[in-house]
């Protein structure tokens, strides 16, 4: 067993755009040791932002508590969880499922960006 979540860190949000969308707005966040930024878009109607809020952004390689990989044997942990069945989901009030499509060396070695995408909302994750 190994744990699911590979970062976890609090934020506050900077900026939100939402000119472009209806119900989408993106956010700009600044982790509380200003050592990391990211941009995402949220569905804003499912998940109301507010300049200077504070929240936490977790990115786990399966939402299955027990660390096991939600594709293996054909669990869908992120998708057919049944009533009264904890998974890391739970913690949080906005979860995205996505693919991680880019990752880029930053200036130094301690740097790097990351690209993820949950289905045309993006999440650009720097530090």
């Amino acid at each position: 067993m190994s744990d699911p979540v590979l970062f976890e860190d609090t934020f506050t949000i900077t900026a939100i755009n939402a000119q472009k969308y209806d119900r989408v707005a993106r956010i700009n966040c600044t982790s509380s040791d200003n050592l990391t930024t990211f941009t995402l878009d949220v569905n804003t109607e499912l998940y109301p932002v507010a300049m200077g809020e504070s929240l936490s952004l977790a990115l786990a390689s399966t939402l299955a508590l027990d660390g096991k990989d939600d594709s293996a044997g054909g669990r869908g942990a992120w998708r057919d969880v049944g009533m009264g069945d904890q998974t890391l989901a739970n913690d949080y009030d906005y979860v995205c499922h996505g693919k991680v499509y880019r990752f880029e060396e930053g200036n130094t070695a301690e740097n790097m960006s990351v690209f993820v995408s949950f289905g045309g909302l993006l999440l650009y994750l720097e530090g």
